[in-house]
């Protein structure tokens, strides 16, 4: 999950992830609807049902979060949506049998970098450039006894070096991972793995896939995206000059 906003002509913001405290557990649809059908909701039921669902999501956005976005660039801005219990899952799926250190682009409330520090990655490190997200991202991390297993940091995307992290995972706009393909092919280690939520990277063809719909993750490893990419240079370069 990057829910933030960059820096100046890189400018990017990133999808957060959302959810009741006591557990960041999502409700589903289908058990929100069951809801009315089996009984009717007082005054107090609803507003407690709609704490838990969208209207929630939005009131955040728009009273709390939307602000330190402002400046984003329209095209690089990404609201703050609640990522599911199942896109969490789909993405640690792609990632079982791995190890080292992990970065999550748009870390949003932190709760990839707390399921990613449980399975046993670390450091286990979100950047985030939202100053509300971070705040809540660090309580969910104390409430959890993770307030010392994971980091996370208020820094430029751009400016990040991410030449040290083995595991990659992100939560971004289309718009935003076609601009992050160039510098995650020049830094990351070869042996690395990026894992996308929500969108895949524009130009690059996952290795595998998890989930189906809203809740779908792609994966991509970098040594096969790198001899990809050189591939189609010579291709390029081979063309005969028009």
């Amino acid at each position: 999950m990057y829910n933030t906003a960059l820096n100046n002509k890189k400018n990017g913001t990133v999808a957060g992830l959302v959810s009741r405290p006591p557990g960041m557990e999502d409700e589903t649809q289908e058990e929100i609807l069951g809801q009315f059908k089996e009984k009717r909701l007082g005054a107090l039921g609803l507003l407690q049902l709609t704490a838990g669902t969208g209207l929630a999501v939005y009131a955040m956005w728009a009273g709390v979060l939307m602000p330190g976005f402002r400046r984003v660039p329209l095209k690089l801005q990404v609201p703050y949506i609640p990522a599911s219990k199942r896109q969490v899952g789909n993405v640690m799926t792609l990632l079982k049998g791995r190890s080292g250190g992990i970065a999550d682009l748009g870390s949003g409330d932190g709760r990839i970098v707390l399921e990613a520090s449980r399975l046993g990655f670390s450091p286990a490190v979100g950047y985030e450039l939202n100053p509300w997200l971070l705040r809540l991202s660090r309580f969910h991390a104390w409430r959890t006894g993770h307030y010392d297993k994971v980091s996370y940091r208020r820094e430029d995307l751009w400016k990040v070096n991410l030449s040290g992290y083995e595991n990659i995972t992100v939560f971004l706009a289309p718009s935003v991972l076609e601009l992050l393909q160039k510098k995650l092919l020049a830094e990351l280690p070869e042996d690395a793995v990026i894992v996308a939520g929500r969108f895949p990277f524009p130009d690059w063809t996952p290795c595998r896939t998890e989930g189906d719909g809203v809740d779908r993750a792609w994966s991509y490893h970098i040594q096969a995206l790198r001899k990809h990419h050189l591939l189609s240079e010579d291709s390029r370069s081979n063309e005969p000059a028009s």
